[in-house]
């Protein structure tokens, strides 16, 4: 069989472009002037198409990957990140070190929540696990709001493992971040570190509830009870 290119996946991909999708797709990622996804250009295709499409593509290289990152639509860096962490979930040893290298070179075509959000904990994280973690710190520290998201979500790999450590010292570095979506962001972590210990998340909610925004501290209590929920949701007020 003939050899798939990078070509042959934006035709196959185009063919099932979707205008009414392709407008769906733009309210619900904030593409208005303004907001955080004003560039962002979608041709409309749902995610399942997406995942079936790229079954064909998994031999693309890293070259072909680089192409369709650099590219203005969405859908095209979204397939590339599909690719890529089937890529590294496939590989081994120095394969996967040269997939993490890939990715955090080219973190500039991961430049939306939805792109950190498939790759983040499943290339860097998971590759980082036990292994120097100044990467994510340095992210951390980023004017690039997309390279703070990839520090703070990789440490979801680190949480799911019983290992709080970084993602609490992350989420410290981030939790007066002004933009909404690190908010959340930090906020998701310290709920997923609530589920395996919610003590270790109300002793980091005592210690910082006069820093921590109403997003975060929302989205860090959704799975606590009512009642305790609401007493964080009051402290805070009290705090402020």
């Amino acid at each position: 069989m003939e050899k798939r290119t990078v070509s042959d996946f934006k035709k196959d991909l185009a063919k099932n472009a979707n205008r009414n999708q392709a407008e769906i797709s733009r309210k619900f990622f904030k593409t208005g002037k303004g907001e955080y996804g004003e560039n962002e250009i979608f041709i409309g295709i749902k995610v399942s198409v997406q995942r079936k499409l790229v079954r064909n593509y998994y031999d693309l290289n890293f070259d072909d990957l680089r192409e369709l990152l650099e590219s203005k639509i969405y859908e095209e860096r979204y397939c590339a990140l599909l690719i890529l962490t089937e890529k590294y979930r496939k590989s081994s040893g120095k394969s996967k070190k040269s997939i993490f290298d890939f990715y955090i070179k080219n973190s500039f075509g991961v430049n939306n929540w939805g792109l950190v959000d498939i790759s983040a904990s499943q290339i860097a994280g998971d590759f980082l696990k036990d292994r120097d973690k100044s990467i994510l710190y340095e992210f951390a520290k980023s004017q690039k709001w997309w390279e703070r998201r990839i520090a703070i979500v990789s440490t979801l790999a680190f949480v799911r493992d019983g290992d709080f450590e970084d993602a609490l010292k992350i989420s410290e570095m981030l939790l007066e971040d002004r933009q909404n979506l690190i908010n959340k962001a930090v906020g998701w972590i310290l709920r997923e570190i609530g589920k395996k210990n919610q003590e270790i998340e109300t002793e980091f909610l005592d210690e910082h509830i006069a820093e921590i925004s109403a997003i975060t501290l929302s989205y860090a209590t959704e799975k606590f009870d009512k009642k305790k929920r609401k007493e964080y949701l009051a402290k805070r007020k009290t705090r402020k």
